[in-house]
């Protein structure tokens, strides 16, 4: 059998690499123009096997905040998409370090965030989180935006309005 701690050092084999294309795809559940993979927050995926041959698949999420009320509905949605793929015994499991960061947003999720007129989170680099006044607006590009509220739909986004075409939107707050 192989142990967790072997299965975390041993090279990724090419079903893992399927069911991470698989799991990875899945649409977030409060973002669905992002997949999970573009999001940042699937962090990976170990297929196992017991002596008889059994063949498990573990899957590890981490949530964009640490109260993330989506996290239960992505485990869901992932164990689901891999059943449909042939794996029986899926394990979803929720970690939390490293925490996630806006940083882990692909430049495809950055992409597909700003054209569904959410305003994509600036990068932090590892550093502090910068203080921005120059939000760009996703419908116009300018950077003459307000705050209307810290939180929108979600907690990670806030409700901005763009002073010079009027619109209002989401930004994705950095974290």
């Amino acid at each position: 059998m192989v142990t967790r701690e072997a299965a975390r050092t041993a090279p990724e084999t090419a079903l893992e690499r399927e069911l991470r294309r698989v799991a990875g795809a899945v649409p977030d559940p409060e973002l669905p123009v992002v997949s999970l993979a573009e999001l940042g927050v699937l962090r990976g995926v170990r297929v196992t096997y017991a002596p008889d041959g059994h063949r498990a698949v573990r899957v590890e999420l981490t949530p964009t905040y640490t109260g993330c009320p989506a996290i239960g509905a992505m485990s869901d949605d992932v164990r689901r998409a891999l059943r449909e793929q042939g794996q029986s015994d899926v394990e979803v499991v929720t970690v939390l370090a490293p925490p996630w960061s806006t940083d882990d947003i692909s430049e495809d999720g950055r992409r597909k965030l700003a054209e569904a007129g959410i305003a994509p989170p600036g990068p932090r680099g590892g550093g502090a989180v910068p203080l921005s006044l120059a939000i760009r607006c996703p419908h116009c590009g300018s950077t003459a935006t307000e705050l209307l509220s810290r939180f929108s739909s979600t907690a990670c986004k806030a409700l901005r309005r763009c002073t010079s075409c009027g619109e209002p939107f989401d930004h994705f707050k950095e974290l």
